[in-house]
């Protein structure tokens, strides 16, 4: 693959990856749900919870997120994206009022759009890094 191509698909994971935190704090069931894939098995670990591998469940589980009166308020930092062809994955930093979370988003690539297949967030032990830990260059 030509560094170029490399750059656009990192570049796209992110902007799914954006796209899922916009949707997320803006409350947005809809555009949350059109994120997740239809066609491939999905999975989702929200902090506190076992995993839900069913896609039902895992949307009930955003639903049930996002329409609770103390739903979070999350911003995404320090994203690091990962591309192994038609599979991606984003690690980030979730901020929110209580704390930061470490982040996993994996995606894989449907009728040329990266939609989520795994979700998983946890509590960090000691405060984040304030940058990604490879640049877009290094993925070359």
């Amino acid at each position: 693959m030509k560094p170029d191509d490399a750059t656009k698909l990192a570049a796209a994971v992110v902007a799914a990856n954006r796209e899922f935190y916009r949707a997320f704090g803006q409350r947005d069931v809809a555009a949350i749900d059109r994120l997740w894939s239809r066609q491939q098995p999905v999975a989702c670990i929200h902090p506190g919870w076992d995993a839900l591998t069913d896609r039902a469940a895992v949307m009930r589980s955003w639903r049930q997120i996002v329409e609770s009166p103390s739903a979070p308020d999350i911003v995404c930092k320090n994203e690091t994206p990962f591309v192994l062809g038609d599979i991606a994955f984003v690690v980030c930093h979730e901020v929110l009022s209580e704390g930061v979370l470490a982040a996993t988003n994996i995606f894989a690539r449907e009728d040329g759009d990266w939609k989520l297949v795994h979700h998983q967030a946890s509590p960090l032990a000691l405060l984040p890094r304030d940058e990604p830990a490879v640049t877009p260059s290094r993925l070359n």
